[in-house]
């Protein structure tokens, strides 16, 4: 008499969002990126106070800033004001700003040993990988985040995204320059990425008078 044959038991593995935060990543605070740079600058991390500092003023996809290339953010020898990169996503260009202090920090960058002959912005550290990988860039963030003290389930490589233009928005209200920012197609997909809520738009309105 045979057998039949029997599912294969699995052991139960804990879920993978398990004790994690797995909404929407926090925004830094003003006074978190400062903190951060002034680590940094101290540290004398020449990469990654590069990276953080084009995080904040690209405000890319962790998939685009890690594949970001010198010749996206240099022109004659010199570090561009404004730069544009075409986005994986939606496989359209998006510009950004690149604000004095990080044009300098990315200059030094680049006049690392390492960074002799590279093409990506951010090397990786195997022969068989051309820049940091997405995976590599969410532990680099992580490591920021701890380093004064957040809680990093709160925050991860969306919070770098979404720094700046939560500033932006809280200081003129323009959903319309937010989306531009963002590279965003939609204004819904920009409202929903900021959390803009009624009290938002109500205290705007309250602001205007006619």
């Amino acid at each position: 008499m045979q057998t039949p044959n029997l599912p294969a038991i699995r052991a139960l593995r804990p879920a993978w969002n398990k004790g994690r935060i797995v909404g929407q990543k926090r925004p830094l605070k003003p006074k978190h990126v400062w903190a951060i740079r002034v680590r940094l600058e101290l540290a004398e991390n020449l990469r990654d106070l590069a990276l953080f500092n084009m995080a904040i003023d690209s405000k890319l996809r962790g998939c685009d800033l890690v594949r970001m290339k010198v010749v996206d953010v240099m022109a004659s020898g010199q570090i561009k004001e404004r730069a544009s990169v075409l986005q994986s996503k939606t496989q359209k260009p998006v510009r950004f700003e690149i604000s004095e202090g990080t044009r300098a920090s990315v200059a030094k960058w680049l006049e690392d040993p390492l960074m002799v002959g590279s093409e990506y912005l951010w090397p990786g550290r195997f022969h068989e990988r051309l820049h940091i990988s997405t995976r590599q860039y969410a532990r680099i963030v992580r490591d920021w985040v701890s380093s004064i003290g957040l809680e990093v389930t709160a925050y991860g490589t969306h919070s770098m995204r979404r720094t700046k233009v939560t500033q932006i928005y809280k200081k003129t209200g323009n959903l319309r320059a937010v989306q531009l920012l963002l590279g965003h197609t939609k204004m819904d997909s920009t409202v929903r990425y900021l959390g803009v809520e009624l009290e938002d738009a109500l205290a705007i309105a309250e602001a205007i008078e006619i």
